[in-house]
């Protein structure tokens, strides 16, 4: 006689296959889900098939390699992601964060490098050992369309924003002019005619802080010169290459050392103002931790 099924036993959906379902929908893609959780795309689609036959329904439409969520999927993508939600809150409760594995995505801008990222990945790894930090570095604009992508998880950038997501507040960092001494510029009150003298070392094209000083300067002979290296426009103004404006922390080194003076110019592109931010429908909630991780450390 072959064995009975036990009364009241029904297999069960797991959390793997509830996260392959809510990244499925988020990325639109099964190769891309495979990609962020480490596996392969048929083992996505095997748990998505044994999803859709506990569910009894298809959870999505594939037609001409698109990807797309039935009725019966938008319905329950956020039982999933609470579901999912609920599992990071228990981890956190339970101090079992420490076992948190996975990879963490993170994208910054130079301004963070050059202030707190060290203590920041010091906490990370204290408090989420297991966590794997990749990390970018970018220009905020750049860093805007990578989170829109879902190409990060979490994003330290200042603004203007773009995409609508959630923000932590990181803080602002005024602008500063600064140059070498070797170029000599006066003690006093700097006239803008003075400063357009040399060249002004800014930030990339198409950046806020380079649109501002380009405003500023229209009508006055002045050489602008981009970059989109920060640490590089900071270095030509340690040579006495020319005059800019830089985040203090960035050169707040420099000036103690004497490598680099303030100038006493009464008009400054407006601070920089960071947050840390990640997408609202981001299935774990350590990216959340996370960012608040950030925003203790950067104020």
């Amino acid at each position: 006689m072959g064995d009975l099924p036990c009364q009241g036993c029904r297999m069960s959906i797991t959390l793997k296959q509830l996260e392959s379902f809510v990244w499925v929908a988020q990325l639109r893609s099964f190769k891309g889900a495979a990609d962020r959780l480490n596996t392969t795309q048929p083992n996505i689609s095997a748990r998505i098939a044994m999803m859709e036959n506990l569910t009894a329904a298809p959870l999505f439409l594939r037609a001409s390699g698109t990807v797309d969520l039935t009725p019966q999927g938008q319905e329950l993508l956020p039982w999933a992601q609470s579901v999912l939600h609920a599992r990071d809150d228990f981890l956190t409760r339970t101090d079992a964060a420490r076992l948190t594995t996975g990879t963490l995505r993170l994208g910054v801008t130079e301004m963070i490098v050059h202030s707190f990222l060290r203590p920041l990945m010091a906490q990370i790894r204290q408090d989420f050992p297991k966590l794997v930090v990749e990390l970018t570095v970018d220009m905020a604009a750049d860093l805007d369309t990578m989170l829109a992508k879902n190409q990060l998880d979490l994003a330290l950038m200042n603004g203007p924003f773009q995409f609508q997501a959630t923000g932590v507040p990181l803080g602002e960092y005024p602008m500063v002019w600064v140059a070498a001494p070797i170029l000599g510029l006066p003690a006093g009150n700097i006239t803008k005619t003075t400063l357009a003298q040399h060249p002004i070392l800014t930030h990339a094209r198409g950046t806020w802080v380079h649109q501002a000083i380009a405003g500023h300067f229209q009508g006055v002979p002045a050489t602008l010169v981009p970059s989109s290296n920060l640490a590089v426009c900071q270095q030509m103004a340690v040579d006495g290459m020319g005059i800019a404006a830089l985040p203090l922390p960035m050169v707040a080194q420099e000036i103690d050392r004497g490598e680099l003076v303030l100038l006493p110019y009464d008009w400054h592109p407006a601070p920089l103002q960071f947050e840390a931010r990640y997408r609202a429908d981001h299935p774990s909630k350590t990216i959340a931790t996370v960012a608040e991780i950030a925003a203790q450390i950067a104020n």
